[in-house]
């Protein structure tokens, strides 16, 4: 039996005319996370993308897998083709859904006859497939309200497909068709998620990682190009842009006022972070900062902060607290990676008593007189570019 896979559109059947350019780059993005699984045939209609393979021996778990993540589909299911005739469905059905239907208890069939033509319409269809399994399956008995199993049969323009209950897609819209952005990354739990969460809006992302050596060592670079790459599962393929921190960091040591270290750190890191968004078309920055979690992270020391840039800076967790971070995080598979004990630059050099509530000018003052400016570009100029 050939079997394909059926992926329902979400927010993108809102887009009127902007819709076409929504389904085009979807299908793109589909094709890129099949790459690798086997030659695909994408075809849309009706809201509906039908993924069918073309290759012999396809591991269809994989391609349910990879599509699972692709942002923009509100659910997905495995199918099997049909022709258009009641008999065919009849003798394909049981086949297919045996395995399924023989450990349930309970099922019901609905029907989808988006082909006006053909000859039952819906509920006859639900009453004569429904009646069929019951002989195939004596142990079931239908439950319309709360079944074990939901039997769909789509009648489509060129085939009728037959499924079981489909799964639930990764929603958002496809990555590419809202802009881009510049995510700051460290190894920590919160920023992979907020980079999964504005790709999940659209966003393609590049990302900027600051390395202090030796204060950070080699195996904390990698846990971040690690967190990056299981990110990358969702958002496609990612700029990993890593800044050399060191000077910059000790400069700040050794020139400011401990208790604004953190600020003035957050405050560099912005502009530098800017200054590579741009090289790379980002318009944008992204930090994973949610509100009162941490002292460099209150309404003041974020305005504070803010202050620095120029781009709009998104942060997606910020009303959100440590455990729903954390849940994210577990559900994208980063939460291990990002409690492995390397650290980033952002615990080092951490201030006794870091000021809660600071005051923009005495900040930029103590940023005046240390004078990054050389430092900054030192640093721009010595980046390390990676593809992840």
């Amino acid at each position: 039996m050939k079997e394909v896979v059926l992926v329902k559109l979400g927010e993108i059947a809102l887009k009127g005319l902007n819709r076409r350019t929504f389904e085009d780059v979807l299908k793109k993005n589909i094709k890129k996370a099949l790459y690798g699984l086997g030659w695909f045939k994408l075809s849309i209609a009706q809201s509906t993308i039908t993924v069918t393979p073309e290759s012999k021996d396809v591991d269809m778990d994989k391609v349910e897998d990879a599509i699972s993540r692709v942002f923009g589909i509100v659910s997905y299911c495995r199918a099997c083709v049909c022709e258009k005739d009641m008999e065919d469905i009849y003798a394909k059905a049981p086949r297919y859904l045996e395995d399924v239907l023989m450990e349930a208890k309970t099922f019901k069939v609905e029907a989808k006859r988006s082909d006006k033509k053909f000859p039952l319409k819906s509920p006859e269809i639900c009453m004569e497939l429904g009646g069929l399994l019951l002989e195939k399956f004596p142990h079931l008995t239908v439950d319309v309200h709360n079944p074990d199993v939901k039997v769909t049969v789509e009648v489509r323009d060129f085939a009728a497909y037959v499924h079981a209950d489909s799964k639930k897609g990764a929603g958002g819209i496809p990555v590419g068709t809202g802009g881009q952005g510049c995510i700051l990354i460290s190894g920590g739990i919160d920023s992979p998620v907020a980079a999964y969460m504005m790709a999940k809006r659209g966003i393609k992302l590049t990302a900027v990682h600051f390395q202090s050596p030796p204060y950070t060592s080699e195996r904390a670079l990698e846990k971040v190009k690690k967190l990056l790459k299981l990110v990358s599962r969702y958002s496609g393929s990612i700029t990993m842009i890593t800044v050399p921190f060191t000077k910059l960091q000790e400069k700040i040591r050794d020139d400011c006022p401990e208790e604004l270290f953190t600020i003035i750190m957050r405050r560099l890191m912005m502009q530098i972070s800017e200054r590579i968004a741009k090289d790379y078309d980002c318009t944008a920055l992204i930090t994973g900062e949610s509100l009162g979690q941490v002292a460099s992270q209150t309404i003041h020391a974020i305005a504070c902060t803010d202050e620095a840039a120029t781009m709009p800076v998104f942060r997606p967790l910020i009303g959100m607290d440590k455990e729903e971070i954390i849940t994210i995080s577990r559900k994208i598979d980063t939460f291990e990676t990002s409690i492995e004990p390397f650290e980033d630059c952002c615990t080092i050099f951490t201030p006794k008593h870091p000021r809660t509530r600071p005051v923009l000018k005495f900040v930029k003052f103590a940023e005046e007189e240390a004078n990054f400016a050389e430092l900054i570009e030192e640093a721009i100029k010595n980046v390390e570019i990676t593809e992840i």
